[in-house]
């Protein structure tokens, strides 16, 4: 016979008979508000004129009052609800607590349900508030922008003849003809009539002048900004990861990885808040859009997380949206269209139109596709706001490319570039375009401990190759036969059933790698190697960080744009001597060796003395956790591409010289007693100019004095007293667009300035010019600041 509980009974009873039914009711009732609040409203929705978008609302709005009353009964009711519902969920959740309490045999994770409903009720109730919140905002703009439009009269809605306003009668004409082609102008009030052509080229555009019998008042109020909020570092990073959201490969790789990086993004924000000591940082609110992941821009990167593709784009925006967070900022993440359109605040429609309110973020990050969808959602607002984004561009963009007008009339336009940004906005993977910031990315940092343990364990005659793809290692045979008689060679090829047959059988290919499997394979590793291909990736420093040696083919000749596919296209004319050449440059030996793959003499001494060769595990400073935060800091603290004052006219000369020859009167620098430029970063007092040689750019001229080439220094040189200051003979001067002036002609003893601030560039040379140089000093391991920048 079966025995029941008797307070089983109960508990059951009352949930069938008391909760459940209440529940479904809570929930009927919900429905039911939803579906009577968009009865209510249907009338404001369903006249529309043949053609409208579906997103149109027409501007008649009949029973606008009645409507907000509507509305407003509606979310008393939703308020009424949610409170009885709590106050229930408390009585009910206590009693059961109570009751398990006394049953040690009830299920402590089942406790509360009323708990978990309860938050799905006021999410519903949210929802539909929200509905109605956005609904009475439609309504209540419709009315402020025609509520005075049927009292004008027609004399008073002619396009005004103002010389202020000299576009005022043409654009008048194009909305007469063309305003249907988009549903934003019916957003903003537009009808067809005149009035509502000139109220919105006044007061939403600025392409006619405000009309009189508008209340201006209302039109031009501002909203007001709001107050500044300290920002203050953040150590915990679980809410970023909500942030960052999920659902594909990639956005899932990005969380593992600042996952596995907070206690070290913890710890470089401990040090840098006591290097900054009290300095102010006001918080900025960033939204950042991660355009090639859209699924409108293709995503080719998330089905290929798993399948051995490229991961440094990703590697760089996990650590930017984390860097941003740790510095304690606002976030907001979008990957999609959708939600890229609700975080600007764009009117419904093709981005004909300005937004609808000011842009709510002091900071845009995101790359070329993203900067192409802003602009799409955008309309007119992206050139108010363009100067707030900031562009991730791996490779960089140099500025012949980036200037529409000139790099179409000079052959430097590119499917990418021609934007006319400041070329500072673009933020690149590695330091090799001073024209660009550098943005970076971060590689595990070893404490003390881990780097003696990992010298006690490496097997020194293990190499790893490069290279997740059989592609790469096509072709390659050559090479691995004479690194196999030295070491012992593993691989990290992607395959799903049968071994890829570019993988030689004498290679021990270990599948594609969990990243922590990955860098516990590089920690035994003697020897990195990479076959040419993908270039500048985050491994080889993730190697070198493990106490490998990177050994790299020198390229000859160098890639570029001119010569290789992969570079054809992009906007830079940069030349590449090695697959990695901060690696080459940057640190060089003994931790990387950067030697002729076709010279099998030079391969295998290379390869013996690595072999003989001991190596300390080796992580530049602007690769830390550190690192990166102190440059992102000082960009957020010092770049204001909106406030920058306008340029000085090309040639115009100072009361007084602020420059000074230096001793040996190669170069000149900032004199000591010289006014500082209010403003300025890198401070002005950080100047070295030289004149280059023929054919050498400012890039390369700097370098060969231990210095960074500085474009921000550009305007400070473009004038004619610098030249004289420095001793070039003159015999005239011109004022051109070109990407190499100022710079000094030999055969025509001919000095140019610049005319167009945006073409200043570090790169770029010809063998008729001597090009003059701004360069500066830099900090030890980080070369995006000068020594006074931080």
């Amino acid at each position: 016979m079966i025995t029941v509980n008797p307070d089983g009974k109960i508990m059951v009873r009352r949930c069938l008979v008391t909760l459940r039914p209440f529940r479904l009711f809570v929930l009927g009732i919900g429905f039911f508000s939803l579906c009577f609040l968009m009865t209510s409203l249907g009338g404001q929705f369903s006249a529309r004129r043949p053609g409208d978008s579906p997103f149109t609302v027409r501007t008649e709005v009949m029973g606008g009052p009645e409507s907000r009353g509507v509305l407003r009964k509606m979310s008393d009711l939703l308020e009424l609800m949610v409170k009885r519902m709590d106050t229930l969920a408390r009585l009910e959740n206590s009693s059961e607590l109570h009751r398990a309490a006394s049953d040690r045999h009830f299920p402590v994770d089942r406790l509360p349900p009323g708990a978990g409903l309860m938050e799905r009720i006021q999410a519903i109730a949210q929802n539909v508030s929200d509905i109605a919140v956005k609904v009475d905002q439609i309504l209540r703009h419709s009315l402020l922008l025609h509520g005075k439009v049927s009292e004008g009269r027609r004399d008073q809605c002619e396009a005004p003849n103002d010389p202020k306003f000299p576009d005022c009668s043409g654009k008048v004409e194009w909305m007469r003809a063309r305003w249907t082609s988009d549903p934003c102008y019916a957003f903003f009030g537009v009808d067809g009539t005149e009035c509502s052509f000139l109220v919105y080229l006044s007061e939403v555009e600025w392409f006619c002048p405000p009309l009189p019998w508008r209340n201006q008042t209302a039109t031009q109020r501002a909203r007001k900004p709001l107050p500044k909020v300290q920002a203050v570092f953040r150590s915990n990073l679980s809410h970023l990861l909500e942030l960052m959201g999920s659902g594909k490969e990639s956005l899932i790789f990005m969380k593992k990885r600042t996952k596995r990086l907070t206690a070290q993004w913890a710890l470089a924000a401990q040090r840098l808040a006591q290097k900054l000591g009290g300095t102010r940082r006001d918080q900025k609110q960033v939204l950042v859009h991660i355009g090639f992941l859209t699924e409108e821009s293709g995503d080719v990167f998330s089905p290929r997380v798993l399948k051995g593709g490229p991961l440094g784009e990703m590697v760089q925006w996990a650590d930017i949206l984390a860097a941003l967070y740790v510095l304690g900022h606002g976030l907001r993440v979008t990957v999609s269209l959708k939600e890229l359109q609700s975080n600007l605040g764009a009117p419904p429609g093709r981005g004909s139109c300005p937004l609808a309110t000011p842009l709510p973020f002091d900071l845009v990050y995101t790359d070329y596709h993203g900067l192409q969808h802003m602009k799409r959602y955008m309309g007119l607002s992206f050139r108010k706001y363009r100067c707030r984004i900031r562009v991730i561009d791996t490779f960089g963009t140099e500025p012949a490319y980036n200037h529409e007008e000139y790099a179409t009339l000079h052959g430097y336009r590119t499917n990418w570039g021609y934007w006319n940004l400041n070329p500072k906005q673009f933020m690149t993977m590695f330091p090799h375009t001073p024209d660009n910031s550098f943005m970076g990315f971060v590689s595990e940092e070893l404490n003390e401990t881990e780097k003696q343990l990992i010298k006690g364990g490496k097997a020194s005659n293990m190499a790893v190759v490069y290279g997740k793809e059989a592609s790469i290692w096509k072709g390659k045979e050559k090479f691995l036969s004479i690194l196999n008689k030295y070491m012992e060679i593993h691989g990290t090829v992607y395959y799903e059933s049968q071994r890829p047959p570019e993988v030689p059988a004498f290679v021990k290919n270990h599948g594609l790698l969990p990243q922590p499997e990955f860098q516990q394979l590089l920690r035994k590793a003697k020897l990195f190697i990479g076959f040419g291909f993908p270039y500048e990736g985050p491994a080889p420093l993730e190697a070198i960080a493990n106490g490998c040696v990177f050994l790299q083919s020198r390229f000859s000749p160098p890639h570029s744009s001119l010569n290789h596919e992969f570079f054809r296209g992009k906007p830079t004319s940069r030349e590449v001597f090695s697959q990695h050449p901060y690696a080459e440059s940057f640190i060089g030996k003994p931790h990387v060796w950067t030697v002729d793959y076709n010279n099998s003499e030079e391969l295998e001494a290379a390869i013996k003395t690595i072999v003989r060769t001991q190596v300390d595990p080796y992580l530049p400073y602007e690769y830390t956790c550190e690192g990166m935060l102190e440059r992102v800091h000082a960009y957020i603290q010092h770049q204001d591409f909106c406030a920058a004052p306008g340029p000085a006219p090309p040639g115009a000369r100072a009361p007084e010289s602020p420059f000074i020859l230096a001793p040996n009167a190669t170069h000149l620098k900032w004199a000591r007693n010289a006014s500082l430029v209010p403003g300025a970063w890198p401070p002005a007092h950080s100047l070295r100019a030289w004149l280059a040689a023929a054919g050498r750019a400012c890039t390369d001229a700097c370098l060969d004095h231990g210095l960074i080439c500085e474009p921000s220094f550009f305007p400070f040189l473009n004038s004619q007293d610098a030249f004289q200051t420095l001793q070039v003979p003159c015999d005239g001067t011109e004022s051109e667009m070109n990407h190499l002036y100022p710079a000094f002609a030999q055969p025509g003893q001919e000095c140019f300035l610049q005319k167009e601030p945006l073409l200043f560039s570090c790169a770029g040379s010809s063998s008729k010019y001597r090009r003059l140089c701004p360069c500066r000093d830099f900090r030890k391991g980080q070369v995006a600041l000068c020594q006074d920048c931080l």
